[in-house]
């Protein structure tokens, strides 16, 4: 499959998302919740015939990567309503995702799963 397709599918996508975006909120935001990316990547793994066994990996470790990124969610808007500059607001959404991250990998060593 040629990189150029990759590149126009992946970014069309994101400009259609934030298209929805620009004309509602919510059903940007369902749009835009929704595994895209996620999808896209492992159907392009299988499409380059990459095996189950790498799609499956990307799958599991996509969701122990989306669940440090939630509170981001929740924190940005809460800053935004309190008159916080977006900048600042999502550098301090980026700041407690990388602790969430950092959190998440030490707890699930415990357990046997290693992230980085």
């Amino acid at each position: 499959m040629p990189i150029w397709l990759k590149y126009a599918v992946t970014a069309g996508l994101v400009v259609l998302i934030s298209e929805f975006a620009k004309r509602s909120d919510r059903l940007g935001a369902f749009i835009g919740a929704l595994p895209w990316t996620t999808t896209l990547v492992m159907f392009w793994l299988y499409v380059e015939k990459q095996g189950s066994g790498k799609i499956g990996n990307h799958a599991w470790y996509t969701f122990w990567y989306v669940l440090p990124t939630m509170p981001m969610f929740l924190l940005l808007p809460w800053l935004l309503q309190r008159n916080w500059s977006f900048p600042a607001a999502m550098g301090a959404a980026v700041v407690l995702t990388v602790i969430c991250f950092w959190g998440l990998g030490l707890g699930l060593r415990r357990f046997g799963i290693g992230l980085w």
